[in-house]
C-alpha cells in the first residue's frame, strides 16, 4: 500500500466505517481524525473509529498522506480551505460524496496546491453519526472515481487500491457522467422516497394514524430511505440539481404515461411496465448489490455481513 497514513476528516457514517475498515484491512496504515462535533469526536475515540481523535482537523492531517473529506456536500470547501498549509504537500486529497462536479470544483479551489481525485463509495444505510459506522460498508460495493482529465496515474492507482483493500469494487468515470448515473440511482429515489412519506405525513390525521398502522413493505421501504440524513441529502440536491432536474423530468413524464394508462384501463402497458421493471430488480440480485431475502438482507448491516 502507497499510503501510509489516511487522514479522515468527518466521523460519521462515512468517515467511520472508512476508519474501522482500514483497521481491519490495512492495520499498517496510521489513522487519524476529526469532526467538528466534540460529541461526535468522543463518541468516535470511545468506539475507536480511528486510532486518533484530533481536536483540530490541522492536528488530524499533520504527515497525512491521503486526506479523506466525509462532510456533507455543501462544506466540503469551507471545511477543507482552512486545511492548505497543514495538508502535505504531496499528499492526495479525496472524498466520499455523491455529487461529484460541484465537489471538484469545491476542493479544487479551497486546495489549489494539492491533487484532488474525488470519490464516491455507493453504499451506505439510513443510519448517520459516529454510531452508524462499521467495517464491512464497503464490502463488494462500488465506488466510483472521478480522476480530473490530467492526474498522477500513480496516485489514481494508490487510490484505487486503498478502496479494493476495503473490499470495493471501483469504476472509473467523468464527474459528469457519475452525476447522471447518481442522478437516477440514488439521488432521485430519494426524493420520491421524502415526498412519498411526507405526503403521507400529510394525510395522518384524516386516516386516523392508520397510514403508520397499516404500513405495507414499500410504504416501509420508502420510510428508510427517507429516514436518511437531511443535511447530507439537501446537499446532494443542490449540489447536483442540474442531473436531478433532468431525471426528475424524465420520470414525470414517465409517471404521466402510466397516470394516463390507468385512466384509459390500458392493461398491456402496466402490464408490460411492471415486467420490465421486475427485470431490473433480479438483475441488481444477480449482480451482488442487494438479496433476495424479504428483509432485503439488511438486518445484518450491523452486523457487517
Amino acid at each position: 500500500m502507497a499510503f501510509r497514513h489516511v487522514a479522515i476528516i468527518g466521523l460519521g457514517l462515512q468517515g467511520g466505517s472508512i476508519g474501522l475498515a482500514v483497521q481491519e484491512a490495512l492495520p499498517d496504515m496510521r489513522v487519524t481524525g476529526h469532526d467538528i462535533s466534540a460529541e461526535t469526536r468522543l463518541r468516535a475515540a470511545e468506539r475507536g473509529l480511528v486510532q486518533q481523535v484530533f481536536e483540530t482537523a490541522e492536528e488530524a492531517v499533520s504527515g497525512a498522506d491521503l486526506v479523506i473529506f466525509c462532510v456533507p456536500p455543501g462544506a466540503m470547501g469551507a471545511v477543507a480551505a482552512p486545511l492548505r498549509e497543514a495538508i502535505a504537500p504531496d499528499a492526495l486529497v479525496s472524498d466520499v460524496g455523491s455529487s461529484k462536479q460541484l465537489i471538484a470544483r469545491e476542493l479544487g479551489a479551497a486546495l489549489p496546491d494539492h491533487l484532488v481525485i474525488p470519490a464516491h463509495p455507493v453504499a451506505g444505510t439510513e443510519n448517520s453519526g459516529p454510531d452508524a459506522g462499521f467495517a464491512a460498508l464497503f464490502r463488494n460495493r462500488w465506488c466510483i472515481v472521478t480522476p480530473p482529465e490530467q492526474t498522477d496515474l500513480l496516485k489514481l492507482s494508490a487510490l484505487v487500491e486503498f478502496w479494493e483493500a476495503l473490499g470495493a469494487n471501483v469504476e472509473r468515470m467523468s464527474p459528469e457522467h457519475h452525476d447522471l448515473v447518481l442522478a437516477v440511482t440514488s439521488h432521485l429515489p430519494h426524493l420520491i422516497a421524502y415526498t412519498i412519506v411526507g405526503t403521507a405525513s400529510d394525510l395522518e390525521d384524516v386516516t386516523q394514524s392508520e397510514v403508520i398502522k397499516y404500513s405495507a413493505g414499500g410504504f416501509r421501504d420508502f420510510t428508510r430511505i427517507a429516514a436518511s440524513d437531511p443535511t447530507m441529502w439537501r446537499d446532494v440536491f443542490l449540489t447536483n440539481r442540474e442531473a436531478v432536474l433532468t431525471m426528475l423530468q424524465r420520470f414525470t413524464e414517465d409517471l404521466t404515461a402510466l397516470q394516463r394508462a390507468i385512466r384509459v384501463g390500458d392493461g398491456d402497458q402496466l402490464f408490460d411496465h411492471f415486467a420490465r421493471t421486475r427485470d431490473i430488480r433480479r438483475s441488481i440480485i444477480q449482480e451482488g448489490q442487494d438479496d433476495s431475502r424479504p428483509d432485503f438482507g439488511r438486518s445484518d448491516h450491523g452486523k457487517g455481513k
